[in-house]
């Protein structure tokens, strides 16, 4: 099995994109839509969002099966989220909006939702340049207090999905009862853990 988790996070993650290929060259019949521009925008966000709230139910998973190679993809799958998150950006900035910076200005100031997501694409380029061992190793202690932005990118990036949706918001308000489930399994294990560690006090003789 451990050998077949990096090849399957390869191909699980690779699928969204290669889906966006078929339907750009309408291979098989796919197409995507009347809009094309705006499919790409929602594939790319919602996977990127997706790859965040797996990349932190590593951990969970890892506690209750006692399995360590859940976390292996850990890194390759926030990797993966960035990837997809600047190529949503990008795909915004150049297909729709055609590069013209100056209206980049008027539609953060106009549209909010777009500011909060480009808050959260800036806030995980830290967590992408420092991801490599090398980096996990120069920073110490500080890698760990870094990555943990994770939490509060993966909240903006659900804000961000929340304020975009008109009318139906069931599948953002799904992902952010997932992202308070993981959260609360955060607060239980640190508590745990802060438990563990305190000396019992000496009995009375």
């Amino acid at each position: 099995m451990q050998a077949l988790i990096k090849p399957l996070v390869w191909l699980g993650a690779l699928a969204p994109l290669a889906l966006i290929v078929v339907g750009i060259f309408e291979l098989a019949g796919q197409s995507l839509g009347p809009n094309p521009i705006r499919e790409i925008l929602h594939v790319t966000g919602k996977t990127s969002l997706n790859l965040l709230l797996i990349t932190l139910c590593a951990t969970p998973l890892r506690e209750l099966t006692g399995q360590t190679w859940w976390v292996r993809p850990r890194r390759l799958l926030g990797l993966m989220a960035f990837s997809y998150a600047l190529l949503h950006f990008l795909v915004y900035a150049v297909l729709e909006l055609e590069l013209q910076l100056g209206e980049l200005g008027q539609e953060l100031a106009r549209r909010p939702y777009i500011l909060v997501g480009t808050v959260a694409l800036l806030a995980l380029i830290p967590l992408a340049i420092t991801s490599t061992d090398r980096m996990m190793r120069r920073l110490g202690r500080r890698w760990q207090r870094l990555h943990r932005l994770i939490y509060p990118i993966t909240a903006l990036g659900i804000w961000h999905y929340y304020w975009q949706v008109k009318a139906d918001i069931r599948e953002p308000l799904i992902y952010l009862g997932l992202l308070a489930v993981l959260l609360a399994w955060r607060a239980r294990s640190a508590w745990l853990r802060r438990k563990s560690r305190q000396v019992p006090a000496a009995s009375p003789r």
